[in-house]
């Protein structure tokens, strides 16, 4: 499949970008993160991600979300399929789990709790302006956002250089309303750019 084969290349691609990223750099984009984390309003439910690897952003962003009032969900891994998800309560309170992620150890929750989520952090390689998100091509995100609140803003947290013109789509893609970046903040993704 021709989509699926552009992605493979841009994944390897982007991968290897990340790798070579230095330990300063990735902490500066963690701090500013976290910074506009917290600006972000959510005072409800939030879904989101420790980030690992070259992922931008740390915990601080998680815990700059809830110092605004937030209650921050986590991921916990599975079999494939829609997210089941736990509460994020602090550093402390976080496990290892598969490939290399870190969970919280708290009482699980179905899947169905991403739709009491106002705000659904999305990890992602890169995204387009459309709003087309490049995951790690696992599919655990295209089978769990369907199920989030139609009011959810959907945000893919990216490098600034990861927020692209245009990325090759599939029809099971969800589109992403919002892209936040380390330096550049938050963007307004599907929108004519001459009204941003």
């Amino acid at each position: 499949m021709p989509g699926e084969r552009a992605k493979h290349t841009l994944r390897v691609e982007l991968s290897a970008r990340r790798a070579a990223l230095s330990a300063p750099e990735l902490e500066r984009e963690a701090t500013a993160l976290a910074a506009t984390a917290g600006t972000l309003g959510a005072t409800g439910w939030v879904c989101a991600y420790v980030p690992v690897g070259g992922e931008p952003g740390s915990t601080a962003m998680l815990d700059a979300l809830r110092s605004g009032g937030a209650r921050v969900l986590l991921p916990i891994t599975g079999k494939p399929g829609p997210l089941n998800w736990a509460e994020y309560t602090g550093p402390s309170a976080l496990r290892r789990a598969r490939y290399g992620l870190l969970e919280p150890i708290g009482p699980v929750l179905s899947p169905e709790a991403v739709a009491e989520a106002e705000l659904i952090l999305v990890p992602a390689l890169a995204v387009d302006r459309r709003g087309v998100r490049l995951g790690r091509g696992a599919g655990y995100y295209d089978r769990t956002l369907p199920g989030a609140h139609p009011d959810a803003r959907l945000i893919a947290v990216v490098r600034d250089d990861e927020l692209v013109g245009h990325l090759p789509e599939q029809p099971h893609d969800i589109r992403m309303g919002w892209a936040l970046t380390p330096h550049a903040g938050l963007h307004r993704l599907g929108v004519d750019r001459a009204t941003e």
